[in-house]
């Protein structure tokens, strides 16, 4: 959301330690910084001496920045800031003095410290309030954002659907800082923030629906792969890179022994038995080699579903995941 170059592909492999040639160092940094202020999230939320308190902001920040010192990271802004429209060059909106956020963060924590009647009302809440006080110089957005998933945890909701909504707001970026809308031109700690609340909420409603549908989809595909893999006389473990190439990510080999846990030379050949079986094909040469969908794949799990495919690429895949949906809306299976 913050336009990071980077695609689902690449960051599957940054997190397993194979960053992408194309992908700069800062970029892959700014990832494993995301990764790693959610891993905190998760490991402070069940802390039985927990509080919000300004250290925690400041901790979740440094990890999301991934250290970067000349960027802010860990540390309350001493300047201005300002949110511009990047199209328009037009003010959007003016946060409080730098002067004014040590007090205005902590007061805000005691909000958080009292609690609120659900937390997704307490989610919402800290979402808008970080991102009003914008305390940091660079990465207020995913602050706020991973400060929501926080208040969502401590609630005991703790599965992806209910806690980060970042893909969510990533589909629906106009709708996003639309709600932002209610904190009006400059900042007013007494702003009426309740559509914001109620964006908020909805938004959380429509995930959890969308991602129990992907999930019971994503259920029957994974059945079919392992079905087709096992069929095709293959090791069970190749189903994890027949997975991968069926989304459209690449799978090179440092990321298949990520995933398999096997020798280099139980690496080199699972991978090559997947593309004499037709689930894969292989593209470049020693490090740079990679592999992609081979042309049996589509086919061969459209089989193993009971879905005709003639197509291959994103159409066989669009065709597949197509019919399911249809599937599991008609019968809720």
């Amino acid at each position: 959301m913050e336009g990071i170059p980077v695609t689902v592909a690449e960051v599957h492999r940054i997190l397993v330690g194979d960053r992408p040639p194309e992908t700069r160092e800062e970029d892959a940094a700014l990832v494993r910084g995301y990764r790693d202020a959610m891993s905190f999230v998760l490991r402070r939320a069940d802390d039985a001496a927990f509080s919000w308190d300004r250290e925690l902001f400041v901790g979740l920040h440094d990890r999301i920045m991934a250290g970067n010192y000349g960027d802010g990271a860990g540390r309350l802004r001493t300047g201005p800031a300002y949110i511009v429209d990047n199209r328009s060059s037009e003010l959007v909106f003016q946060p409080p003095p730098p002067e004014d956020v040590p007090r205005l963060v902590d007061a805000a924590c005691t909000v958080m410290q009292r609690g609120f009647e659900h937390p997704a009302i307490a989610a919402a809440w800290v979402h808008i309030a970080i991102a009003a006080i914008h305390p940091f110089k660079d990465g207020n957005g995913r602050a706020s954002r991973v400060a929501a998933s926080l208040a969502m945890y401590r609630g005991g909701f703790k599965l992806p659907e209910f806690t980060s909504l970042e893909e969510w707001w990533g589909r629906h970026l106009v709708e996003y800082y639309a709600s932002f809308a209610c904190l009006g031109k400059v900042f007013d700690a007494e702003s009426d923030v309740t559509t914001f609340l109620r964006t908020h909420m909805e938004a959380q409603l429509h995930q959890i629906r969308a991602f129990d549908l992907r999930e019971r989809i994503q259920q029957k595909i994974w059945i079919a792969v392992e079905e087709a893999v096992t069929a095709a006389g293959l090791e069970p473990r190749v189903a994890n890179a027949v997975w991968d190439v069926f989304f459209g990510r690449s799978v090179t080999p440092r990321y298949y022994f990520s995933l398999a846990d096997v020798s280099s030379a139980t690496v080199t050949n699972d991978l090559a038995a997947a593309v004499a079986a037709g689930f894969l094909r292989s593209e470049g040469r020693a490090r740079s080699r990679r592999y992609e969908a081979g042309e049996n794949l589509y086919s061969r799990i459209g089989t193993a579903l009971g879905i005709q495919v003639n197509e291959g690429g994103a159409s066989a895949r669009g065709i597949i995941i197509g019919e399911l949906t249809k599937r599991a809306q008609a019968d809720g299976s």
